[in-house]
């Protein structure tokens, strides 16, 4: 095998020795893209509760690791905080800026179907940059439809932002 290609990433849940890395990960795409509409980076004290809350609701937090490093993460909550939307999630999947592109993030979502489904959700929703083609087609791949666009909700950059909804019957 050579040893200058990329191992297949192994997922795995999430622990609290992951959250340096998924700290790194979440702030670089805070402060450099519009993936997430946050203006502030997290810290690690946020971090460490969001891990806490996910498990205590018996949610996942799937990590990638390639190289004996954390390399991406995703996880999906309930869409909205009321009874009736208990089997609607919302997911996210977030790679490393420098090892997009390799299969990282299809391991991600593979994953998170995978759970979404043994948890009995009906659907997966996914909330996107109306400006991020690479993550429309992406979902597109896993049957996402678009529901849903809301124009100038978001504003970063010194811009308005769309944001599109779509979502995959399980």
């Amino acid at each position: 095998m050579n040893p200058n290609l990329p191992l297949t990433p192994q997922i795995r849940e999430a622990t609290p020795q992951d959250l340096e890395a998924i700290l790194e990960i979440i702030n670089h795409a805070i402060v450099q893209t519009t993936a997430v509409y946050d203006y502030r980076p997290r810290t690690m004290e946020f971090q460490q509760a969001w891990l806490a809350k996910k498990h205590a609701d018996g949610l996942p937090v799937l990590v990638a690791e390639q190289n004996n490093h954390v390399v991406g993460f995703g996880s999906y909550g309930i869409f909205r905080p009321w009874d009736g939307y208990r089997y609607s999630a919302e997911h996210s999947i977030y790679v490393a800026h420098d090892v997009r592109g390799q299969g990282i993030g299809k391991k991600l979502m593979e994953g998170l179907i995978e759970k979404a489904k043994a948890q009995q959700f009906h659907t997966l929703i996914a909330g996107i940059d109306a400006d991020n083609r690479i993550s429309y087609e992406f979902h597109l791949k896993y049957g996402f439809v678009e529901v849903g666009r809301f124009r100038e909700v978001g504003h970063k950059f010194d811009r308005w932002l769309d944001l599109v909804f779509m979502q995959l019957m399980l």
